[in-house]
């Protein structure tokens, strides 16, 4: 071959390859924060209708990113709801099915060959922190943050603990840290509430939030931050009839009513403030274009205020019925805002069907690394970039244990089954698509449909030690 001829064979070969190289190198894994509000109701954001409670920061996300109208928590109570979220499975398999009592410990903790978001993450390469309450694990056993893939953890790990606002000292990884409040404790469990009130745990977590963003910011990392707001104290609530603690009462202290119902005005605005703050501190890093933050809450509004606090002042669960405990939708749908600038759609709405366990496959996908097998969980991802076809749960399905054992299955997003108190109960029937109250009952309409949820309180389920129901079967059935 001439020699013109084999130089320019060469440039063109080399031209070829340098070309490839730059359009299959590799992009930045995005950044994933988690927002998780405790015990924060559908109705209690501006952009979800709330109408006292001022939400502007949280508003303002949503008219940036992706405002979710039917998503769903892991459960109608705090631990449980943790465990779906973590595990990426529904409540018929994932290890924590209900809120155990202190003398029952083993029941209400992660174990050794539970797989979490954060260890599937760390795994990939991220950066992982929780902070804020965890309820999966106490103090010294295989349950604690830093056994299940987070590489940093600030916070409560008890719920009982997490009640108070004021603690008189929270963990860093497995060091307690001695704070300068002074607490009264009431009961065996870890709850109380301060006499001396100088540092508030909320304010503590954004701190520590965005120091975490601040030391991660050269590589990918994934935040956690499970904030305890507005969760009641319960312990003050029944000591002192208020639970609703917060530094002041900022926009609502001129307000006439109950200072429980000024509190939980002030806790919910005061974290719409820290988190409008949060997204600030991602923009001035540069980092706001490669983070997806989501914001949701991990059940329905509480009533756990005191005698005077109502949830029904701010309409706290919006159309819906019931509250947290509850398995009507009150108790379990959920706000749930996605914002990523430049990827996700400004002002978008979506009604797609999800739930939170659905986490751990749009986190594996995000991070292009692989979710374990024997999911209940599918990735949100073609409806959060509005590309490709996006996968649907064929069904939901909850259980719940206090008072009776409960079950709810929501069948191909419309038909809501709940079975209250016995699994030899009748199953009552909604149609959310026309009775989003959940006021009508159809069972005796639709026998073919209840049969088919009953079927699946059956079979979507396999027991674990702690947790069983009457005649449950061993098959474990997969949920699409």
């Amino acid at each position: 071959m001439p020699r013109f001829q084999n130089l320019l064979l060469h440039s063109l070969l080399a031209f070829l390859c340098a070309l490839g190289g730059s359009t299959t190198s590799a992009a930045p894994k995005p950044n994933i924060v988690f927002i998780l509000a405790d015990d924060l109701g559908y109705g209690d954001l501006g952009c979800y209708g709330q109408k006292i409670i001022q939400t502007p920061h949280l508003d303002r996300m949503a008219a940036e990113g992706m405002r979710f109208t039917q998503f769903y928590a892991g459960s109608t109570v705090c631990a449980p709801s943790r465990s779906v979220l973590m595990t990426g499975l529904h409540l018929g398999h994932t290890r924590v099915r209900g809120n155990a009592s202190p003398e029952d410990s083993g029941a209400q903790k992660l174990y050794p060959g539970d797989v979490t978001v954060a260890k599937v993450l760390h795994q990939a390469g991220y950066a992982t922190a929780l902070v804020g309450k965890w309820g999966l694990g106490m103090p010294g056993d295989e349950g604690v943050p830093n056994q299940h893939g987070f590489d940093y953890f600030f916070g409560f790990l008890s719920q009982h603990h997490a009640h108070n606002h004021y603690p008189d000292f929270l963990w860093r990884n497995d060091t307690k840290v001695p704070l300068p409040n002074e607490c009264v404790p009431v009961g065996t469990a870890g709850g109380g509430y301060a006499t001396k009130k100088v540092k508030y745990a909320g304010d503590f977590f954004f701190e520590e939030a965005h120091q975490f963003v601040e030391q991660n910011k050269a590589k990918p990392f994934f935040l956690y931050l499970a904030l305890t707001v507005p969760h009641a104290n319960n312990e003050r609530s029944k000591e002192l009839g208020d639970g609703q603690e917060v530094p002041d009462y900022g926009l609502y202290a001129d307000r006439d009513w109950h200072s429980s119902l000024k509190g939980q005005a002030a806790m919910v605005t005061r974290m719409d403030k820290g988190i409008g703050d949060l997204l600030g501190k991602l923009r001035q890093l540069g980092l706001a274009e490669n983070t997806l933050v989501i914001f949701t809450s991990d059940n329905g509004p509480h009533k756990e205020g005191g005698p005077n606090y109502n949830p029904d002042f701010f309409d706290a669960n919006g159309p819906l019925t019931g509250l947290k405990r509850s398995l009507t939708d009150g108790g379990i749908r959920v706000p749930f805002i996605a914002w990523w600038p430049g990827k996700v759609k400004a002002g978008a709405v979506s009604s797609h069907v999800g739930y939170f366990g659905d986490m751990m496959a749009t986190f594996a996908r995000l991070a292009s690394t692989k979710a374990p097998g024997a999911l209940d969980s599918i990735s949100i991802l073609p409806t959060l970039l509005g590309r490709g076809e996006q996968a649907k749960h064929d069904y939901l399905y909850w259980e719940f244990y206090e008072g009776g054992v409960s079950q709810a299955v929501l069948l191909e997003g419309r038909w809501k089954g709940i079975r209250l108190k016995s699994t030899s109960a009748p199953v009552q029937l909604f149609d959310l698509t026309n009775d989003i109250a959940e006021q009508t009952d159809l069972a005796a309409k639709h026998p073919e449909l209840v049969a088919r949820i009953a079927s699946i309180m059956q079979t979507a389920r396999v027991d674990n030690e702690h947790w069983k129901l009457a005649n449950a079967p061993a098959k474990k059935a997969k949920q699409k």
